[in-house]
């Protein structure tokens, strides 16, 4: 039998972030290399949505449907209703003062309390292929480390995507192992890497780079 010593002094553990550190600030902008930035999504920004929705690969690693510019639009509502909600941040990478939107990347399953979210994203295709998800993730993992103060973020794909495995590496996401039937995905069920970045493997990475 295990036994389990008691905290004789009753205190809760505090939270990681205090509640109320999203839904009291507004969503930031975050600038990119080569002309890009990290913005909220805005209504105009429904026709990327849309055309996300019926690009093959977003629609299969992704799971994403949306059916009309009604549906992206409502969509775009709910992304500002989790960030005052605390339970989500996702922003669109966009061309500079008011550019188009060609992806997506943001964090579900945001816990202030406990100091963890998992990081999503996906970008169309005239975006790919020029290390565009690379920045973004490295540049908003900052941004959850370092201002808003969580400790673990976690990236998770099929096995079946090597493209993704790829981006956790070089963001710096260390491999975790496999989550046996993790998702299931329209061709059945899909195991899946679970890569991780906490926020002393960040503190190393800048100091090894210094």
């Amino acid at each position: 039998m295990i036994h389990h010593t008691p905290d004789t002094h009753g205190a809760p553990i505090p939270a990681v972030v205090p509640a109320g550190r999203m839904a009291l600030s507004d969503q930031p902008v975050l600038p990119l290399s080569r002309g890009r930035e990290l913005r909220p999504w805005l209504p105009a920004d429904a026709g990327a949505l849309v055309a996300a929705g019926q690009d093959p690969a977003i629609r299969q690693w992704n799971l994403l449907t949306v059916e009309s510019a009604r549906d992206a639009r409502r969509r775009i509502e709910r992304m500002h209703e989790r960030w005052r909600a605390e339970q989500g941040a996702v922003w669109a990478i966009a061309g500079q003062d008011g550019g188009a939107a060609v992806g997506l990347i943001g964090f579900n399953d945001v816990d202030l309390a406990g100091g963890s979210a998992e990081i999503i994203y996906w970008v169309l295709p005239e975006a790919r292929g020029a290390g565009v998800v690379v920045e973004a993730v490295e540049r908003l993992s900052r941004w959850a480390l370092d201002d808003l103060g969580l400790h673990r973020l976690r990236l998770c794909h099929s096995v079946a995507n090597p493209a993704s495995c790829r981006v956790a590496e070089k963001a710096g996401y260390a491999f975790e192992g496999t989550m046996r039937g993790a998702l299931l995905h329209a061709d059945g069920w899909h195991d899946q890497h679970l890569h991780a970045l906490v926020r002393g493997d960040a503190a190393a990475a800048r100091a090894h780079q210094d």
